[in-house]
């Protein structure tokens, strides 16, 4: 299931539980469409509410594939159409404004993007990192025996481990060693956009 699709569930998780009756209709149509195999019919009649049976639907859904969403928005039109135009609404209005790059949220000017990252910014950069610098250098190409080497080479400061990757990356990429590429590696972290604006500006 599209990721937007299982956020929007889950946003919506506890009105679906509130307003909606999984009636036999409804998981018979998904049963057809081949969303739900018959140990999840038996999953979900064998719950002793009709809340819980809601909720265990929308706990087998985002694992059914792409169709499942359509479908189960298709399952609703009969006897809760008004369910089903909410859930669409709400999709479309997500689709309407994605939202913005990280680069953008970062705050980071345009033209800096493409340049190379000076000595100050790697350095401002080892200081914010915590324990995922790791994953953040094997995203940017560096191996695991790289990675020990940085350890290995600055046994007592963790940024020193950090910053020899960093200017490890810069040296063996040259130009393609980007501002750009290295907020890409980024966005996968907990650093805040806000800490790397004061880094890179």
């Amino acid at each position: 299931m599209d990721p937007k699709h299982k956020k929007l569930l889950r946003s919506q998780r506890l009105f679906l539980a509130e307003e909606l009756l999984v009636d036999d209709m409804i998981i018979q149509y998904l049963y057809q469409e081949e969303i739900l195999t018959e140990s999840h019919l038996e999953e979900i009649e064998s719950e002793s509410s009709n809340r819980k049976k809601t909720l265990k639907l929308l706990d087998i859904l985002p694992t059914r594939g792409s169709r499942a969403f359509h479908h189960f928005t298709q399952s609703l039109e009969k006897d809760f159409p008004w369910i089903k135009d909410k859930l669409l609404r709400l999709c479309a209005e997500d689709t309407e404004s994605p939202p913005p790059p990280f680069t953008v949220q970062c705050g980071v000017p345009d033209h800096i993007l493409p340049t190379v990252p000076t000595m100050l910014h790697l350095n401002q950069l080892a200081a914010c990192l915590g324990s995922e610098w790791k994953s953040v250098l094997l995203d940017l190409g560096l191996s695991s025996a790289d990675l020990y080497r940085c350890c290995a080479d600055n046994p007592l400061a963790v940024q020193s481990q950090v910053l020899a990757g960093l200017v490890m990356w810069t040296q063996r990429n040259g130009r393609e060693a980007t501002v750009r590429r290295l907020l890409q590696s980024l966005q996968a972290t907990d650093i805040l956009p806000s800490v790397l604006q004061q880094v890179f500006v």
